[in-house]
C-alpha cells in the first residue's frame, strides 16, 4: 500500500520523525517498507501490509495508530483527524452540524455474504472537479482524479480503510437497494466499461430492476455519477471476505475495495466512515442529508483476552516487567485492567487478527523490540520414539540400494485411475492406484540414457502411496530385468525383525555429508554419442589416448570417455580400446555436422601418432 508522509503528519501535532527514520521504525516493528519515492513535495511509501494486518492497516489511520505505539507519538485524535483536517483545509467547515431529513430509503438484505449495509440518501449536491488539496492527496498515492464525489470516496477509503460506493438516486428504478444474489442470463456493465455475466455466485447490489454493482468488487454504468448527478445514494457496506475473494477472481477483477473486502473488515467501522464521507461530501459539494438506513443482522462479540506478565515472559524467554509490559498496551490504545500480574485486555473491534494470549504476545515484543530478547536456543526435552513405518520405508530403501537399485520418484497424478481430483490438470485427474505404471515409464527413460549414466543395466524401485476406492497403501516397485514387480511394504519387510534394533542399525549406515555426492543440473537436451576404437602398442597407452579426446572433445564433450570394450591381437600385440564419447550442451540441441567435426579433429590428432590406428 502507498502511504503519504505528509497525510500521516495530519494525524499528529508533533512533527513526524524524517522518512529514512520512520521507515527503519515500521520495517523492524510492524512491516516490511519496499520503497521509498519523492513525489513533489510528499515522500510515498510503499508498505507491504500482510493480510494478517490487512483489515486495519490497509489505510492512513491504520498506519499512523502504528507509527504512534512504535515511536511514543500522541495521535491528535485517536478515531483519526478527519474533523481537524476538514477544519484546516476547508474555509468556515463545521463538522456534524448539518440537519437531518428524514428518507425513503429502503434496503434490503436478501443474501447472507453482505453482514451490513448502511445507505444515506444526500440530495442538490453539486458535481464538480475536486479542491487541488484533495487532487493533491490522492495524485500522491497513484490515484487519478475523476470528479470531488469519487475522489472524496476514494480519499476516505484510502485514509480509513473502508470501501464506499455512490449511487446517483435519479437513475435508480426505485428508492429502494436490494443485496441479492445474480441471476443467470443478467449482466453488468462496469465503470470501466467491462460486460460481466452473472450468476447465482456472484452478489450483487440492485434496485428493484437491474444490477447496479458487482458487490464489493465494482460498480456499474447504470447508476454512475457523473456531471449531471444532483442526488446520491452512499453506500457502505461490509460483504463476506471469501466470497468476495472468489468472485474478484473469477471474473477477473481486481480493485482496491477487493483487496479491503477479500482480507475481511470489521463492519463496525461503517458507522464511522459513514459520517466521516457525509461530512466531507457536504463540506465540499453541498447538498442536503437524509436518515441513516442501517442493516446490520449480527454484530460480532467483543472479546476481552486475559494474558499473564509470567506467560509472557516463559514463552519469549525475556524478562519484561509488568510495568513496560502495561506501557505496550497503552501505546496500542488499548483498555485493559490489571490484577496480580494478569492483564485483561479489551481487545479493539477493529483488531480481527487478536483471538488470544499468543496474539497479545506477539504485540508485546514487536512494540518493545526484538532486540531485547536473549539470543539463545530453547531447551527442548523429548523422548525418542521410533516410527515404525519410517523405519520400514527406511529398511527397504537400504536393502535395495546395496543391491545395486536407484531409487525415483514419479508422478502421483495419472490419467486413469480408481480416484478421481478435483483441483488437477485435465490430462492428470486421477491419483494413481499402482507404482507399477510410473516406474515402467522411468524404467523406459533410463534405458535411454544408460550412456549418459554409463550403466550396463537398469535397476530402479520406487516407495510410495497408492489410492483404492476404500483405502491407501503404501507399497514398494522394482524392476528385475525388464519385468515390473510390486508388493506392499508390509510383505517386503516380514523379514525385517525388531523395530527398534532395525531403526539404530539403518540410521548407523547414514554416510556423512562429506561423503555424499553433490547434485548437478543435467541438461534438458538431448546428447549424442560417438564411438571410437584405437588400436595402440602398449597398455600405459590407453590413459595418453583418454586425455587426446578431452583435450580435443571440447566443452560438449560432457562426461570423461567411457572404455566399453578392450581387445589383444595375438600376432602383433596391438591392444584395440573402444571408447564412448558423449556430447551435449546446456544451452541447446547439438547438430551431427558439429559433431562430426570435432571427431574429425580428434581423428587428425590421432593419426599424427603414427603407432595408433583407428580401426
Amino acid at each position: 500500500m502507498k502511504v503519504s508522509y505528509n497525510w500521516l503528519q495530519n494525524y499528529f501535532e508533533e512533527k513526524l520523525p524524517n522518512p529514512e527514520k520512520l521507515s527503519e521504525g515500521i520495517i523492524f516493528h510492524s512491516f516490511e517498507v519496499e520503497e521509498t519515492i519523492k513525489v513533489g513535495d510528499d515522500i510515498v511509501f510503499d508498505i507491504k501490509v500482510l493480510p494478517d494486518r490487512a483489515h486495519d492497516c490497509l489505510s492512513h489511520w491504520g498506519i499512523a495508530k502504528e507509527i504512534s505505539a512504535i515511536f511514543n507519538l500522541k495521535l491528535s485524535s485517536p478515531n483519526g483527524f478527519f474533523q481537524e483536517f476538514l477544519r484546516s483545509n476547508l474555509k468556515g467547515a463545521q463538522g456534524s452540524t448539518f440537519e437531518l431529513k428524514p428518507t425513503n430509503l429502503k434496503i434490503e438484505i436478501q443474501d447472507e455474504k453482505c453482514l451490513r449495509y448502511m445507505g444515506r440518501v444526500v440530495r442538490n449536491i453539486k458535481i464538480g472537479e475536486s479542491p487541488a488539496w484533495l487532487k493533491e492527496k490522492l495524485e500522491a498515492i497513484g490515484q487519478k482524479s475523476i470528479n470531488n464525489v469519487v475522489d472524496m470516496a476514494n480519499f476516505v477509503m484510502f485514509d480509513l480503510g473502508q470501501p464506499i460506493h455512490a449511487f446517483d438516486l435519479d437513475k435508480l428504478n426505485s428508492a429502494k437497494i436490494i443485496v441479492r444474489s445474480g441471476n443467470v442470463g443478467e449482466k453488468l456493465t462496469t465503470l470501466d466499461k467491462k460486460d460481466i455475466e452473472l450468476d447465482e455466485s456472484v452478489l450483487v447490489i440492485a434496485d428493484e430492476k437491474d444490477p447496479l454493482a458487482i458487490a464489493g468488487i465494482k460498480g456499474g454504468t447504470k447508476a454512475e455519477v457523473d456531471d449531471t448527478t444532483k442526488n446520491i445514494v452512499i453506500e457502505v457496506a461490509n460483504f463476506n471476505p471469501v466470497s468476495t475473494r472468489k468472485t474478484a477472481k473469477k471474473i477477473g477483477i481486481l480493485t482496491d475495495a477487493v483487496k479491503r473486502y477479500e482480507n475481511e473488515i470489521s463492519p463496525e467501522l461503517c458507522k464511522k466512515v459513514m459520517n466521516d464521507i457525509t461530512d466531507m461530501i457536504i463540506n465540499i459539494a453541498g447538498g442536503e442529508v437524509e436518515d441513516i438506513v442501517d442493516v446490520y443482522n449480527k454484530k460480532p462479540e467483543k472479546k476481552n483476552i486475559s494474558v499473564s506478565v509470567e506467560y509472557i515472559n516463559k514463552h519469549l524467554g525475556s524478562n519484561f516487567t509488568k510495568e513496560e509490559i502495561e506501557n505496550v498496551w497503552k501505546k496500542l490504545n488499548f483498555e485493559y485492567a490489571e490484577q496480580n500480574g494478569v492483564f485483561d485486555v479489551k481487545v479493539p473491534i477493529l483488531r480481527l487478527d487478536i483471538t488470544g494470549s499468543h496474539d497479545l504476545l506477539e504485540e508485546v515484543i514487536r512494540i518493545l523490540g526484538y532486540d531485547r530478547l536473549e539470543e539463545k536456543l530453547p531447551e527442548v526435552k523429548c523422548e525418542r520414539k521410533t516410527n515404525e513405518l519410517f523405519t520400514k520405508i527406511l529398511y527397504t530403501r537400504n536393502k535395495l540400494l546395496s543391491e545395486g537399485y536407484s531409487e525415483v520418484m514419479t508422478y502421483a497424478f495419472r490419467n486413469k485411475g480408481e480416484v478421481e481430483v478435483l483441483a488437477s490438470a485435465s490430462d492428470k485427474k486421477f491419483v494413481r492406484s499402482n507404482l507399477t505404471d510410473g516406474l515402467r515409464e522411468s524404467f523406459k527413460l533410463n534405458q535411454l540414457n544408460m550412456p549418459v549414466l554409463e550403466l550396463k543395466e537398469v535397476k530402479v524401485f520406487e516407495i510410495g502411496t497408492i489410492f483404492k476406492k476404500n483405502r491407501e497403501e503404501m507399497r514398494v516397485a522394482f524392476n528385475e530385468g525388464k519385468e515390473i514387480k510390486e508388493i506392499s511394504l508390509d510383505d517386503f519387510c516380514k523379514d525385517m525383525g525388531d523395530v527398534e534394533k532395525t531403526f539404530i542399525e539403518m540410521i548407523s549406515l547414514v554416510p556423512s555429508l562429506s561423503d555424499q555426492a553433490k547434485f548437478k543440473m543435467w541438461s534438458l537436451f538431448p546428447f549424442i554419442t560417438r564411438d571410437v576404437a584405437v588400436w595402440v602398442k602398449s597398455e600405459e597407452e590407453k590413459e595418453k589416448l583418454k586425455e587426446l579426446f578431452i583435450e580435443n572433445g571440447t566443452e560438449l564433450l560432457i562426461k570423461e570417455p567411457y572404455l566399453f570394450d578392450s581387445f589383444t591381437n595375438p600376432k602383433d600385440g596391438r591392444i584395440s580400446y573402444a571408447f564412448r564419447l558423449i556430447f551435449q550442451s546446456y544451452e541447446r540441441t547439438l547438430t551431427d555436422d558439429e559433431v562430426n567435426e570435432i571427431m574429425a579433429k580428434i581423428g587428425h590428432k590421432i593419426r599424427e601418432n603414427s603407432s595408433w590406428e583407428i580401426r
